[in-house]
């Protein structure tokens, strides 16, 4: 009888250390998409400010200006891409999906910093958008260095 019972408990025990969280008549009730709510998107720059040169070794600020398109929409980071002089860069969006979202354009502005560690002029590609074929916009300003 006692080799029974140690079975009993040793199975007992088995048992409650499974995972059983995705069993039972509620599963489906209970069940949390594993689909995200949200998507990235880029924005295209409305406007950039820009220092009329930089000077070596020193640091200067580079001012954007985008539109969140409505209240779903909301900063996430600046991107930069470099190659060589060339800085791609764009402004990264989080939307919220499956939310009421306000309608409004909401105008805001980002900053980012840029150390002029080069003798040679920088070029600056901020994303523009996309045309009417879904070919991707840049405007490019090159700034010299001194």
């Amino acid at each position: 009888m006692k080799k029974w019972w140690w079975l009993f408990t040793g199975l007992l025990v088995f048992y409650s250390c499974l995972d059983n969280d995705q069993e039972g008549p509620n599963y489906f009730l209970n069940k949390v998409s594993d689909d995200p709510n949200y998507r990235y998107e880029y924005l295209p720059i409305d406007s950039a400010i820009t220092p009329e040169s930089f000077t070596f070794g020193e640091t200067d600020t580079i001012t954007m200006t985008y539109f969140l398109l409505n209240g779903c929409y909301s900063f996430d980071q600046i991107y930069k891409e470099v190659k060589g002089t060339t800085s791609t860069v764009a402004v990264s969006a989080i939307v919220e999906l499956d939310l009421f979202c306000t309608e409004a354009l909401i105008e805001e502005q980002t900053k980012f910093t840029v150390k002029a560690t080069q003798k040679e002029d920088y070029v600056f590609k901020f994303y523009k958008g996309l045309d009417s074929t879904g070919s991707e916009i840049f405007e490019e300003v090159v700034v010299p260095v001194k």
